[in-house]
């Protein structure tokens, strides 16, 4: 391997949006950097599985469903 190419791998904080936190070692920022994120897997649908919430903006939600309403699966 080539020296001096690969970026520096040591520890940060990673802080949830329940507000937990853990160290992990990343390329992120300098040594004990703190990475805060917005989505995380204990908020976001896509891990949680939670209901949906469908916003209706302009109409749009409601002439979908005028125009599928005949198919049942």
């Amino acid at each position: 391997m080539k020296k001096d190419i690969h970026p520096d791998y040591h520890m940060i904080n990673v802080v949830m949006t329940d507000g937990t936190s853990y160290q992990t070692r990343s390329t992120y920022g300098k040594e004990g950097a703190t990475l805060n994120l917005d989505i995380d897997s204990k908020t976001h649908p896509a891990w949680t599985g939670g209901a949906q919430h469908l916003l209706d903006r302009g109409g749009r939600l409601s002439r979908f469903k005028d125009k599928f309403a005949g198919f049942v699966s």
